[in-house]
């Protein structure tokens, strides 16, 4: 019981030693000394501490060799302190500052890698998604030859299958509301709906994995829109959907849809047939 009670107080002792020195560095008018306790706060992986203190010598040390080395070193720690945007800022204000820097290059790739480590899921706003591709395209144009140009493009390919998630998505939402017009606020249905998101999709990313779900969707909406159709439209729609399910079987031949497509162009059928 002792020796557990010593323990303790040895640590709390330690930790309050630990907390006194770096207030006292903190406190400090000696930059130079409190760059280099900066410096080793960030290699021992104390990154909040790291950030205290850079964010004062990056004010104090303008003009300075060690300048750009904290504001690069800010951003990194805010990186791997896991403030995704916060560091994005920083690396782009680094390479704003010295666009010809030390660490220019690799500055610029971090502002996509930390857009794209804060990316959030494909379900939820993509918005810094689009940002992130961005930076990495940005990345690319300047500097065509970059030592992580195979990273920046594996993560555009990342980046691009989540804008598509994010569509897929949207158009599987549309037509699983289906009938329902509560949010049809602008006219038009859930119907056309997918079918304009799909058809954007399969033009946007032409080279996506997930194009067979975007066609399944297009014929089944279009089918469903000719069902609800008014008389007058019934048979123009009825062919378009009929167009559409032999176009899916001819790209998708094996596909486990197929039969669902068979079945729709015989309904198709009765009505453009009689006609």
């Amino acid at each position: 019981m002792n020796k557990i009670f010593v323990f303790i107080a040895c640590t709390v002792l330690l930790f309050s030693s630990c907390v006194n020195e770096f207030n006292q560095v903190y406190k400090s008018t000696d930059y130079d000394y409190k760059y280099e306790y900066a410096k080793a706060c960030y290699a021992e992986g104390k990154y909040q501490k790291a950030i205290d203190l850079l964010q004062q010598l990056i004010t104090f040390q303008k003009g300075t060799v060690q300048a750009e080395e904290s504001l690069f070193m800010l951003a990194m720690a805010e990186y791997n302190y896991r403030d995704y945007q916060t560091a994005s800022d920083y690396f782009r204000k680094y390479h704003t500052s010295y666009p010809r820097g030390r660490y220019a290059e690799q500055a610029m790739f971090f502002i996509g890698e930390s857009l794209y480590q804060g990316a959030p899921e494909p379900r939820l706003d993509q918005t810094a998604t689009i940002a992130a591709i961005g930076a990495f395209q940005e990345y690319l144009d300047v500097y065509p030859d970059a030592m992580m140009k195979h990273e920046a493009q594996q993560r555009l390919f990342s980046l691009q299958d989540k804008l598509v998630r994010k569509e897929l998505a949207n158009a599987q939402l549309y037509y699983n509301l289906g009938s329902y017009f509560g949010n049809c606020t602008s006219g038009g249905n859930n119907y056309e709906a997918c079918i304009i998101t799909a058809q954007n999709a399969l033009k946007d990313y032409p080279y996506s994995d997930l194009r067979e779900n975007f066609a399944t969707l297009l014929m089944k909406s279009k089918f469903e829109l000719a069902q609800q159709s008014v008389e007058a439209k019934q048979v123009e729609r009825f062919r378009d959907a009929e167009d559409e399910c032999y176009g899916f079987i001819n790209e998708y031949p094996d596909s486990k849809e197929r039969a669902t497509a068979e079945k729709l162009i015989a309904i198709c059928k009765k009505y453009t047939q009689e006609k």
